[in-house]
C-alpha cells in the first residue's frame, strides 16, 4: 500500500528529521492540546528517534512524516496512538507547520491515513481531539463527515478550561463515503 497522493507522501521518521522535529515538538503554542509542559531536549528527541518502532501492533503507536510531493518538504506529521487492536480504534494527531497551513495538507494526509486504517489496518473506528477555538480543523473534520461529540471543559488554557471535539470515523461511514466519490 502506498502512502502518498497527488499532494502528500507519508513516510516514516528518518534521522534527518531530527532538526525539524525538535522546532515543532518545542512550540509551545502546541502543548495546549497534548500531554507535553515542558521542551525536549535534541538528545532525546535523537534517541527517540534511534528507537522509533513503525510497527504499530507493538508499540500502539505511528509517527509519519508529511511531506510535500511538489516542494519535497516536509510539513508536517501524523500521529496514529492509543492503537486498541480489541475494541478496534485508534486515535489521530495531525500537525501541519504553522507556514504550511492553509494549503490543504491536513486534508490530504487525513485522507491517506482513512485509507491506511481502514484498508490496510481494517479497522472500525478512527478518532481525534480537536480543541473547540481550532475551527480550521473543526470545518475540515466536519466536512469530511466524522461524527461529532462534545467534552465539556476537557483542556485547561489561559482563560479557564477549553471545550473539546471528539471527531469519530467509522469504516461503515468511509465505505459509504468512497462509494459515493
Amino acid at each position: 500500500m502506498s502512502l502518498e497522493n497527488n499532494k502528500l507522501i507519508l513516510r516514516a521518521v528518518e534521522p534527518e528529521d531530527l532538526e525539524v522535529l525538535y522546532i515543532w515538538e518545542n512550540m509551545p503554542s502546541f502543548w495546549k492540546t497534548g500531554n507535553t509542559r515542558q521542551p525536549y531536549s535534541k538528545f532525546a528527541l535523537k534517541e527517540y528517534v534511534s528507537r522509533i518502532n513503525s510497527n504499530i501492533y507493538e508499540t500502539g503507536q505511528l509517527r509519519l512524516m508529511m511531506v510535500a510531493k511538489e516542494s519535497g518538504k516536509t510539513v508536517g506529521t501524523v500521529d496514529l496512538f492509543d492503537f486498541d487492536i480489541h475494541h478496534s480504534r485508534v486515535a489521530l494527531g495531525l500537525f501541519v507547520a504553522p507556514q504550511h497551513q492553509g494549503k490543504g495538507f491536513a486534508k490530504a494526509a487525513l485522507q491517506l491515513v482513512e485509507s491506511y486504517v481502514f484498508n490496510f489496518l481494517k479497522i472500525n473506528q478512527l478518532y481525534c481531539h480537536i480543541a473547540a477555538s481550532n475551527k480550521a480543523s473543526i470545518n475540515m473534520f466536519t466536512k469530511e463527515n466524522f461524527t461529532k461529540t462534545k467534552l465539556t471543559d476537557w483542556i485547561k488554557s489561559e482563560s479557564g478550561f477549553e471545550d473539546v471535539f471528539v471527531f469519530q470515523q467509522f469504516i461503515r461511514d468511509y465505505r459509504d463515503k468512497e462509494l459515493s466519490s
